[in-house]
C-alpha cells in the first residue's frame, strides 16, 4: 500500500502490545478473511522488547491464552510463561512477620491452569516478529497523528509529517493518553488512586512451586507472579510519593526495603533487572467508538492490576472487534459502518465497566488499615476458602470462562 493517500481497509494507531495484537489478529491466521491493516506508532514497535522498555509481567487468562494460540504465536511465547497452579492470598499489617493464608485458589482438573505468568518483553517480541511476517500488514514507524477526519465514507489520518492514511476504520490503541479519542472528542469517567506500582524481577531462595502471592497490606497489594526458575515479577503497590522515594534508593538500600515486605515463604529475595513505577487510576471512556473509530485496551480503559487483567481485557477487546469485522467482512459490508462498531462497544462495555467496578471496590477494601474492616474482610475471605463451588466460579471468571465469549477466546478464528 502506498503511505500517503491510498486506502487500507483498518489503520491501528499505537504500536503496544494491543496495537501490535491487534494487527496480527486482523491480518493473520487468526481471521476469517485477512484484512489489510496499517499500523502506526510514535517509536519502533520493533525495539519494544526488553525489560528496559517495559518491566512487567502479565498474567496471560487461559481463554487469553487460547486466543494467542489461534494467532499462531502461543509456541513463542510458552517457553517463557509460567503456569499458575496456586494463588495464596495473605493480609496482615505493615510490619507484621504473620501473613496467615486466608484464601488458596488451585489450579482446576477441569480447564487446568487459570493463567501463565509472561513477561511483556517476551509478549511484544513473539507479537513484533509475528506481524513481521505479514505480507497484509504495512508499519509506519516514528510517525505521530495530527488529524481525524471521519465524516465521509472513509476515515482520513493525517500524519505530523503531512502522510495521509485513508481506511474504512480506524483503531486506537494509543494507550492512556490516547490522541485519538482526544480528537473524536471521548471523554472519560475515573480518577487517580493515589498509588504507583514498582515493578522489578526478583530472584529468590526456595522454589515457587507454581504459586502467586497477593499480599494484601494498607498501602496496597503486594504481588509476587512466579516466572520459570527461581524468579518472579513483584507488582508492589505504595503511595505515589513512597513509590517514588523507594525506587530512587540505591541498590542495597532498595533491597532492605523489599526484604522487609516480601515475607519469608520464599526465604531470601534479590532484586534483579531494572526498576519501573507506575502511576495506577481508573479510567473508562464513555464511549468505546465514534464515527468510523474503535477504541480499544487502555484507550478504552484502564483498570487496577490487582486482578491481573489489564492485557486480558485488551485481548477480549481484540477478539470482539475481530469478530464483529470478520462476520461484516464475509457480508461485504461497510468494516466501519456505525451498526458494526455499536455491537462491537455494546458486546464489551458490560464486561468493562464489572471488571473496573470489581478492581476498584478491592482495591478500596484491602488498602487500609481499618480495624473493623480487616476483620470483616479476612472473614469474608475465609468464608470464600471454605466454599470450593464459589471459588471454581472465581476461577472460571479468572480464566476468560464465562459469558459471551468471541470465538478467537475459545481458540477459534474469528
Amino acid at each position: 500500500m502506498s503511505e500517503n493517500g491510498h486506502r487500507s481497509d483498518v489503520v491501528i494507531v499505537g504500536g503496544g502490545l494491543n496495537g501490535l495484537a491487534a494487527a496480527v489478529c486482523l491480518a493473520g491466521p487468526a481471521s476469517r478473511l485477512p484484512l489489510h491493516c496499517v499500523l502506526v506508532d510514535a517509536g519502533d514497535p520493533f525495539a519494544q522488547g526488553t525489560a528496559e522498555f517495559d518491566g512487567r509481567a502479565s498474567a496471560i487468562a487461559l481463554s487469553s491464552r487460547r486466543m494467542l494460540e489461534a494467532m499462531g504465536i502461543w509456541s513463542a511465547i510458552s517457553p517463557h510463561a509460567q503456569p499458575v497452579e496456586r494463588i495464596v492470598v495473605t493480609d496482615s499489617r505493615n510490619g507484621s512477620p504473620a501473613r496467615p493464608a486466608l484464601l488458596q485458589f488451585a489450579e482446576s482438573h477441569t480447564i487446568g491452569p487459570s493463567a501463565f505468568i509472561v513477561e511483556n518483553r517476551y509478549l511484544y517480541d513473539a507479537l513484533a516478529q509475528a506481524m513481521q511476517r505479514l505480507a497484509m500488514v504495512t508499519v509506519l514507524a516514528e510517525a505521530r497523528v495530527d488529524s481525524l477526519d471521519a465524516e465521509g465514507n472513509h476515515a482520513r489520518i493525517r500524519l505530523m509529517d503531512g502522510r495521509q492514511l485513508e481506511a474504512e476504520l480506524v483503531v486506537a490503541a494509543d494507550g492512556r493518553n490516547s490522541r485519538l479519542r482526544q480528537l473524536a472528542g471521548i471523554e472519560t469517567v475515573g480518577w487517580s488512586y493515589g498509588q504507583s506500582a514498582i515493578v522489578t524481577g526478583v530472584s529468590h531462595e526456595h522454589a515457587h512451586e507454581a504459586r502467586a502471592f497477593e499480599h494484601f497490606r494498607p498501602s496496597g497489594p503486594f504481588a509476587v507472579l512466579p516466572l520459570p526458575g527461581d524468579r518472579a515479577s513483584l507488582v508492589w503497590t505504595e503511595s505515589s510519593t513512597e513509590a517514588e522515594r523507594i525506587v530512587a534508593l540505591d541498590d542495597e538500600d532498595f533491597g532492605e526495603e523489599l526484604a522487609a515486605r516480601f515475607g519469608t515463604e520464599l526465604g531470601a529475595v534479590k532484586p534483579e533487572g531494572p526498576r519501573h513505577v507506575y502511576p495506577l487510576g481508573l479510567s473508562v471512556a464513555k464511549s468505546f467508538r465514534a464515527r468510523r473509530l474503535a477504541l480499544i485496551g487502555d484507550a478504552a480503559h484502564m483498570v487496577h492490576p490487582i486482578a491481573g487483567l489489564g492485557f486480558n481485557l485488551g485481548l477480549r477487546d481484540i477478539a470482539a472487534l475481530a469478530e464483529c469485522l470478520g462476520d461484516a467482512a464475509q457480508l461485504g459490508g461497510d468494516l466501519g459502518a456505525d451498526a458494526v462498531l455499536e455491537r462491537y462497544e455494546t458486546w464489551r462495555r458490560v464486561d468493562t465497566v464489572m471488571v473496573a467496578a470489581a478492581t476498584d471496590g478491592l482495591n478500596r477494601l484491602f488498602s487500609n488499615d481499618n480495624s473493623a474492616i480487616r476483620l470483616l474482610r479476612d472473614s469474608g475471605l475465609r468464608v470464600v476458602d471454605a466454599l470450593t463451588p464459589l471459588k471454581t466460579a472465581f476461577m472460571r471468571e479468572a480464566a476468560g470462562m464465562t459469558g459471551s465469549l468471541p470465538r478467537l477466546l475459545s481458540g477459534r478464528p474469528a
